[in-house]
């Protein structure tokens, strides 16, 4: 199942060898064994959603998220995103106060941050699928290994990356990009147990978009209304 949605996505030849990996042979049955037997988030269709949104050339900006929101019909297979009929989550909610100071942007009506994968965003979870009502459920499983691969393929392959590091668990990936050929921006999860360490005032959006134009890559319409 895995193979076959990856294949379809404009990063298989970037990924190829990691699915003959044993690793990745384990998660899958591992997988398809979940979404058969359990209730599984995000529909397994848009399990590869942020790959499926923006190809490998066309990244500039990675934000990287811990697993998918575990609750009934959120998760679109994008990090920190949920489908617009939902109620905005609390981290999503600070990224958008966040968002509305540094850009000076409306904020967002719709809690569905497709627009920006479409802009040029991987929107990546470390680990891409969750069992309902159960979060980290499906935490090393093999997923990990495989988004790692996944950053460390685009910090060797391409150059002016923007890798967005909220939280510690996202900052242990730091080891993995090559910072000689890409900017890094740390700052504490937006989570309302740690958003006011920092989070606030970090300037993320406008500090990408500073970085992507000095290497004439392109701005981020970072505004979703």
């Amino acid at each position: 199942m895995l193979k076959q949605l990856l294949g379809a996505t404009n990063w298989s030849s970037l990924v190829s060898s990691q699915m003959q990996m044993s690793y990745f042979i384990k998660l899958e049955k591992f997988i398809e064994n979940e979404y058969e037997t359990k209730k599984i988030f995000p529909p397994k269709e848009q399990i590869f959603r942020a790959f499926e949104l923006v190809k490998p050339e066309d990244v500039k900006v990675v934000i990287i998220g811990q697993d998918p929101y575990h609750g009934p019909s959120q998760a679109n297979g994008l990090a920190f995103s949920v489908v617009k009929e939902c109620k905005t989550p609390p981290s999503l909610r600070n990224i958008f106060v966040e968002l509305v100071d540094d850009m000076a942007c409306s904020y967002p009506s719709s809690p569905d941050l497709t627009h920006w994968a479409k802009e040029g965003v991987l929107l990546i979870n470390s680990v891409l699928s969750v069992e309902m009502a159960k979060a980290n459920s499906h935490k090393s499983r093999g997923w990990e290994e495989f988004t790692n691969s996944v950053i460390k393929k685009l910090s060797k392959e391409y150059k002016h990356i923007v890798f967005v590091l909220w939280g510690n668990p996202s900052q242990k990936k730091e080891k993995l990009i090559d910072t000689n050929k890409h900017l890094i921006l740390k700052a504490p999860h937006p989570s309302p147990l740690s958003a006011y360490r920092g989070f606030f005032g970090s300037k993320p959006f406008s500090k990408a978009n500073a970085y992507l134009a000095k290497h004439k890559r392109g701005e981020i319409n970072w505004c979703l209304d």
